[in-house]
């Protein structure tokens, strides 16, 4: 048999075991030092990965190549005096969060807390959400940091990661920003830790390890002894009860944004008239649609409401096969039914516009308006984002079209209107969560707006009473949230964890499942929230089960979690999708 050279770790020297070993034929001048091996085993057990997989993350040291750290004096951006009372209140704490409306000018605050540890002799590191934030941000961190800025995401090639990665082992870079895969690069002496937009879902990886960028950025600061600041409009519930806020409630420019409140489920006439309207003003327009989902819930297109659970006041999963709703955390179902529960309007709807739809359909309206779609089908390579924001930025693109891309903090100032759509179809969806996402969406993709021109914010939803009273108040949506998830025993109340079963064969997922369940139950502190068909029940030919777990004790969730010995199995701790 022909033997495979594989690429290793060594973690520990021991005595020769008594099983037959392969010969290392070559140790390299890469290496992990002490701290990224104890983060990756922190990973590997939090997150429920081999170490194998949780090293991966990293990008090795390189001995052969010498670090000297380039001196760097930056002048850091002027403060308003809200900004300067902003960053003096941050810089009595390890880690705090900056909770600033929108256009309060948090990327100057961060900015210079950037220049601070830079002329104290340390590095810096800014995480953000997603790469369509890099090309706007790259830009204002190279005008105060220069060559000192590395830009770190997974759609860079393999010479311009060799290029970076040279910059960062030579000490030439002082600054790596970038995703979640920035935090992993062999950056040393960090003073300094940004997580820009803490609020987003993209910080979560939806594979093994099913890491949170945000959570490991804080474990990681505290075993370096830097300064974490967590940065958002719209911050999670989870960190605004768990740090210190500090608010920056004044915008720079202040102007007029009016909020209305229009029915439907699709492209209709009060929309493509409002878009027309600004249009022919020379206003650009931003219109948001959800990202299509690939399972369904019923909803009402008259009041906007969902088929919820009458236990868990969460939506219900539509099983067309089974022919019934099961709610997700609990396992309660019903009938499929034909009537609106709330106000008798039939029939209930499960189906969604699509970006493509509605591209069509503002044309068929409005001749020769140029619409940029932004969403991941259209927006595949770094070079397509950048050329499409270049577009919206020059005024050659009119509308910005597209899915939750439009929201993460993009900064143009000729936006005078934004249509939010699909509000209500997020707000019923099986998710704990899924009232704390509506509003976030909402403020975000309204924050892009009346940045530097009086503005227009239309929301399309039946829910007006819903949404209305926290507009001007994101907070107070904060506390009434907390209130809630404490009656209701959901995070940050209690730790949850989710376990997914994938069987080619349906009874072996069955049993499986059933085996865990019953395992689970015995252990004490541990409740078991939902067992059975998973909302997206096959993929890939594949059965999908699962099982959503509960404890006021994380420890005794992870030994339970921990105890479970099967290979069929993945476990995700903190989920942020059930499907």
């Amino acid at each position: 048999m022909k033997s495979t050279i594989k690429e290793a770790v060594v973690l520990e020297e021991v005595d020769t075991p008594d099983f037959e070993t392969s010969d290392i034929l070559e140790v390299t001048s890469r290496y992990f030092d002490a701290v990224q091996l104890e983060i990756a085993k922190f990973i590997s057990t939090y997150y429920f990965s081999t170490i194998g997989e949780a090293l991966a993350l990293f990008v090795p040291y390189d001995s052969e190549i010498k670090c000297v750290q380039t001196p760097i004096d930056p002048q850091p951006p002027k403060l308003t005096k809200y900004q300067q009372s902003a960053f003096d209140a941050i810089q009595e704490e390890d880690t705090s969060l900056l909770f600033g409306v929108t256009g309060s000018g948090k990327s100057e605050i961060f900015i210079s807390l950037i220049c601070e540890a830079l002329k104290s002799g340390k590095n810096a590191l800014l995480l953000m959400p997603e790469i369509s934030l890099t090309p706007q941000m790259q830009q204002r961190l190279e005008s105060y940091f220069g060559s000192s800025v590395v830009i770190w995401h997974s759609r860079l090639t393999k010479k311009q990661k060799e290029r970076a990665l040279a910059k960062i082992l030579s000490g030439e870079a002082r600054v790596v920003a970038g995703a979640r895969s920035a935090l992993f690069t062999p950056l040393k002496d960090i003073g300094l830790i940004v997580v820009d937009e803490e609020h987003d879902d993209s910080y979560k990886s939806m594979s093994k390890p099913r890491y949170n960028a945000r959570d490991v950025a804080l474990f990681i600061a505290k075993k370096i002894g830097a300064k974490v600041l967590l940065c958002s409009a719209t911050p999670q519930v989870n960190s605004y009860h768990k740090y210190p806020v500090v608010k920056l409630d004044k915008t720079f420019i202040k102007t007029k944004k009016e909020y209305r409140f229009v029915a439907g489920d699709s492209i209709n006439t009060d929309i493509t008239n409002a878009i027309e309207t600004h249009h022919k003003n020379d206003g650009q327009i931003l219109v948001f649609l959800p990202t299509r989902g690939s399972f369904k819930y019923l909803y009402c297109k008259s009041c906007g409401e969902s088929v919820k659970c009458p236990f868990c006041s969460v939506g219900m999963a539509l099983h067309r096969r089974h022919r019934h709703l099961r709610c997700h955390y609990c396992g309660f179902t019903q009938p499929i039914i034909e009537e609106c529960p709330s106000c008798g309007y039939a029939p209930l709807s499960s189906e969604r516009l699509g970006t493509a739809e509605a591209i069509e359909l503002i044309n068929e309206a409005i001749e020769d308006i140029s619409i940029e779609q932004f969403d991941k089908d259209s927006i595949t390579t770094h070079k397509k984002l950048t050329e499409a924001l270049g577009r919206f930025e020059s005024g050659e693109s009119r509308i910005l079209l597209g899915t939750q891309m439009l929201s993460k903090g993009h900064d143009y100032g000729n936006i005078t209107l934004s249509v939010i759509m699909g509000l209500d179809y997020i707000i019923s969806l099986a998710d704990y969560r899924a009232k704390e996402r509506a509003l976030s969406l909402l403020f975000q993709v309204a924050g892009r707006s009346g940045r530097a021109k009086e503005a227009e914010v239309i929301i399309q939803s039946a829910q007006k009473e819903t949404y209305e009273g926290y507009l001007e108040d994101y907070e107070l949506f904060l506390k009434d949230e907390l209130s809630f998830r404490e009656m209701a025993s959901y995070p940050p109340f209690s730790s949850l964890a989710r376990v997914l079963i994938t069987q080619k064969d349906v009874q072996k997922a069955k049993d499986i499942t059933q085996k865990i369940t019953e395992k689970l139950k015995r252990i004490e502190d541990v409740e078991i929230m939902d067992s059975g068909v998973a909302p997206i029940e096959r993929i890939a030919n594949s059965y999908r089960y699962h099982i959503v777990v509960r404890s006021q004790e994380r420890s005794k969730l992870l030994r339970a979690l921990h105890s479970i010995n099967e290979r069929a199995v993945t476990i995700d701790m903190d989920p942020v999708d059930f499907s």
